[in-house]
């Protein structure tokens, strides 16, 4: 008797030991996998259910493009520089042109950038850089309709000063940073915001139904191939540009259809700022295929323009939405 009360709790913990033994781990490492927890947060409004900006007129002002060559204009974006003027340029692949433009769309010249090769020019955005008192030009050549590049790249130069622009006006940068970025996947985008308060650049995905934004936090290496960081995940529908106040106060996002408006709180980030559900910004749906968005220089209003390659009988021209 005395011996089968003390075999007992051993043969219990010889069963318990066994039903309790962990499976051998896969890797064979004798260790096991860790969780993988999805830390990058994710919108929650809905899109469809947004109230009006109604800070800004519901009627654009609309010029056309003096130049209709120009069918497939895709970014915008205001000089910071020379008063009233405009950049916009082509998004076919090896354009390396900046078009001088204006709010009534006049033919003003072109800047030109000297030994670059671009392959799809998708937004463009004026601010600061690495040289304080001064404004840059940041091309994005993002574009990747088969999700199959390696790697994209900024274009970042110092915006030149344009005196007595015209149709004859044509200027050539030599002093051209490349930035060169690759996402953890490839992806297609054709927005970039560049944040003025901190100089990070972020580019969102064109997807369906959804877009995720990616961070190359400043300063961004001009000889090494920087690693976007997705930091935020939205549902926005197939994006085609985007663009922040001068100040950095107020965001804007567009796709073919809707423009989005926030007003950035006071030391937010700009996805804390993107957060939040964003306002329904006028749009007139006068473009056939509306592609880039810009705030004024004064952030007096924003600006669209419009893609008409592929719709004959349309007109390329620019739209203003001018602050109440």
């Amino acid at each position: 008797m005395k011996r089968w009360v003390w075999t007992f709790p051993v043969c219990t913990w010889l069963i318990l030991s066994a039903c309790s033994k962990k499976p051998d781990n896969p890797n064979g490492d004798g260790g096991y996998p860790p969780v993988v927890t999805d830390t990058v947060p994710q919108t929650k409004y809905d899109i469809t259910l947004l109230n009006e900006a109604g800070m800004f007129n519901v009627t654009p002002e609309v010029y056309a493009m003096q130049r209709q060559d120009y069918n497939e204009l895709s970014g915008i974006a205001a000089s910071q520089l020379n008063k009233g003027l405009l950049y916009v340029h082509d998004d076919y692949n090896g354009n390396r042109t900046v078009v001088i433009t204006d709010a009534k769309g006049k033919d003003l010249g072109q800047i030109i950038l000297d030994n670059v090769s671009t392959r799809n020019l998708e937004d463009i955005a004026v601010g600061p850089g690495p040289e304080a008192g001064k404004t840059y030009i940041y091309l994005a050549d993002i574009g990747d309709n088969n999700a199959g590049r390696s790697s994209i790249a900024v274009y970042r130069f110092a915006e030149p000063v344009i005196s007595n622009p015209g149709a004859a006006t044509k200027i050539h940068i030599t002093a051209v940073d490349k930035l060169e970025m690759s996402y953890p996947k490839a992806v297609n985008a054709e927005t970039m915001l560049l944040d003025p308060q901190t100089r990070d650049i972020y580019i969102a995905s064109k997807e369906n139904s959804r877009s995720t934004l990616y961070l190359a936090a400043y300063p961004q290496s001009t000889t090494a191939v920087t690693a976007l960081k997705p930091v935020l995940k939205t549902n926005f529908e197939l994006l085609t540009s985007g663009d922040l106040s001068p100040d950095g106060t107020e965001i804007l996002l567009r796709n073919k259809g809707q423009l989005f408006y926030w007003k950035r709180g006071n030391g937010q980030s700009l996805v804390q700022a993107l957060l939040t559900a964003p306002l329904a910004a006028p749009y007139a749906g006068n473009e056939r295929q509306g592609e880039g968005i810009c705030f004024a220089a004064d952030a007096g209003g924003y600006y669209t323009d419009t893609e008409i390659r592929d719709h004959p009988g349309a007109v390329s021209n620019i739209s203003f939405y001018k602050r109440k």
